[in-house]
């Protein structure tokens, strides 16, 4: 395994944990030394208008994060459904001039009046989820907008006040409802007539989706950015925003939660300690806990490097066993292990440490499908229970930036669910995060790590990821949507980039296969998307070795850049909206 990681400077730069005070005296010099690299820039987005509003930044001389701040802004209006001010995220940076890596932390977190009981009935049995997600009692304190203040302060280049000039324009103005968006919108329509704001802003008076085409104009997220671009981010957790959040969650008609404006103001974006893992002739660096990404897909590149993926090729039966089998084993330890690193303490050495990789590497049959696999017992692990809800679907969205310095940014962001609880505000949609934390808090007596407790942050499976080459020098950043089917993709994306030496464009749009330690998913035949490959063919096949397949849409949302001598290589998933935009040297 190589050693980039460790040459990565990882020392913190000015403070443990980031506060909207927190600011380096010499982050914006450190920004105006970056020199342009000659290979040039490039974003993938979600959203062609999020991904236009980040290469117009780029255009006039900002860094990767003011491009990755203008988008998430327009990402918020335009895809309301997956991600906004809000939810919560987090981001991967890459400090090309410092040779750093840093991972910022802006999941949700709970409010500090909830209980273990929070998603419990008075008989004491568990709340159905979609009764929990559609109510007050879901909302985490968001972390979006902190997350944009905290990362520029650190690493922008261009005024706070002018990355909010495409979103503001877009806002005011309108813009066109997308054939994706109509289609969630028509999908939620009953949800969101919940609400009267959501339903004014989505719906016509007969209930109905607003039709793709219809221009959409949203004042109220107009006013709000304009106390972000003003004020800040303490306009957000602070006045009347946070009064508006806190009132909307208290006074749910459904079942209220206890969000306070304390809790809002309390908020901190945390500065953790990057995760990577080993692959080949690459490190493979990601998010840690909260999140379960980093780990788990390390996990799966660990188990799997013993074989010879690139002669069994892509979407090989050899593959779909060998990959689902990995799958297993690093979601069962996920499951038992994987935290907010705050509240539990999470063995993350332990469960990447070589040997108990190989150890788990071992399980794995060539032809007999494990079954629902165990945790294993990986160095420094403490005594517990593992989570024993299923991994759920979410409304998610990813970006990757990288500027002409050669600075990267792999963020991953949401509101959970689609139109997260459908409570709109300020013009932006409240999350229901707080239903990723397990619903039963114990398990034959024993704690379960990602249970509720007061001002915790749920587990996630979000994994931005970049990529680094034998000489410490990015080469992928790539990350997805997708709810717990994340890991899987991000880390099939990663395989086929490694591995089987496809394009980014075709490793995006390649069929999705993967087993979250119940069945065998196959994705459903999509000829427009991922051309002629068939993996239902498989079917009989792995059901002799013991599978059981079942065969689904994934709607993933892979946004992948490669970084080559002769330039940049961009791949946007084609089942989303997602664009690739460069500019040239």
């Amino acid at each position: 395994m190589l050693d980039i990681a460790g040459r990565l400077e990882t020392k913190l730069r000015c403070w443990a944990v980031l506060a909207v005070a927190a600011l380096c005296p010499s982050a914006a010099a450190a920004a105006e030394q970056c020199r342009a690299d000659g290979k040039g820039a490039m974003v993938v987005t979600a959203n062609p208008l999020a991904t236009d509003a980040a290469l117009e930044v780029l255009r006039g001389g900002g860094s990767a994060i003011d491009a990755f701040v203008a988008s998430q802004l327009v990402l918020g209006l335009v895809e309301p459904q997956s991600t906004g001010l809000g939810g919560g995220g987090f981001l991967v940076y890459y400090d090309s001039a410092h040779e750093k890596l840093e991972t910022y932390d802006a999941r949700e977190r709970a409010p500090a009046g909830v209980t273990e009981e929070l998603f419990s009935k008075p008989d004491g049995t568990a709340l159905g989820f979609s009764e929990a997600v559609l109510s007050g009692r879901s909302v985490g304190v968001p972390g979006v907008p902190l997350l944009l203040e905290v990362a520029h302060r650190s690493h922008g280049k261009k005024r706070w006040e002018s990355l909010f000039d495409s979103a503001l324009e877009l806002a005011r103005d309108g813009f066109v409802i997308s054939p994706r968006l109509n289609a969630q919108i028509a999908a939620n329509a009953l949800n969101l007539a919940r609400d009267p704001a959501a339903s004014a802003y989505f719906l016509n008076p007969d209930g109905t989706a607003k039709a793709s085409g219809t221009l959409l104009e949203n004042p109220s997220y107009a006013e709000t950015l304009e106390t972000l671009r003003l004020d800040g981010a303490k306009g957000f957790y602070t006045g009347k925003i946070a009064r508006d959040i806190a009132r909307t969650v208290q006074q749910d008609p459904s079942a209220p939660g206890t969000l306070t404006t304390t809790d809002l103001a309390n908020y901190r974006v945390v500065l953790r300690t990057p995760v990577c893992g080993g692959y080949r002739d690459f490190e493979v660096c990601g998010m840690g806990p909260p999140s379960s990404g980093g780990i788990a897909v390390a996990q799966i590149l660990g188990m799997l490097e013993r074989f010879d993926l690139a002669a069994a090729g892509p979407g090989t039966l050899r593959a779909v066993q060998l990959f689902t089998q990995a799958n297993r084993l690093a979601f069962a330890d996920r499951a038992r292990y994987v935290g907010d690193p705050d509240f539990v303490d999470v063995p993350v050495s332990g469960l990447l440490e070589p040997g108990y990789i190989a150890s788990r590497s071992a399980l794995i049959s060539e032809d007999q499908d494990l079954g629902t696999a165990s945790p294993g017992v990986p160095p420094g692990a403490s005594s517990g229970a593992a989570d024993g809800s299923a991994p759920r679907f979410g409304g998610t969205s990813h970006s990757t930036i990288r500027d002409a310095c050669g600075n990267v940014v792999s963020a991953t962001t949401t509101v959970e669910s689609p139109f997260g609880n459908n409570r709109l505000v300020g013009g932006f949609l409240l999350n229901n995060e707080l239903t990723d934390f397990a619903f039963t808090p114990v398990v034959n007596g024993s704690p379960v790590a990602n249970r509720v407790e007061p001002n915790k942050r749920p587990r996630s499976s979000m994994s931005p990821t970049i990529v680094f080459d034998r000489d410490g020098k990015v080469a992928y950043t790539a990350g997805s949507p997708g709810g717990a089917t994340i890991i899987p993709v991000t880390a099939q994306t990663l395989i086929a980039l490694i591995d089987w030496k496809l394009p980014p464009q075709r490793a995006a749009a390649f069929p999705h296969f993967f087993n979250n330690n119940g069945s065998t998913v196959l994705e459903a035949p999509l000829p427009s998307v991922t051309g002629p490959v068939d993996l239902t063919l498989l079917i009989p096949e792995l059901t002799a070795f013991g599978h059981t397949v079942v065969t689904n849409a994934v709607t993933s949302g892979t946004g992948i850049i490669q970084v080559t001598e002769a330039g940049l290589i961009g791949g946007a998933d084609p089942r989303r909206e997602g664009t690739v935009g460069g500019l040239l040297r």
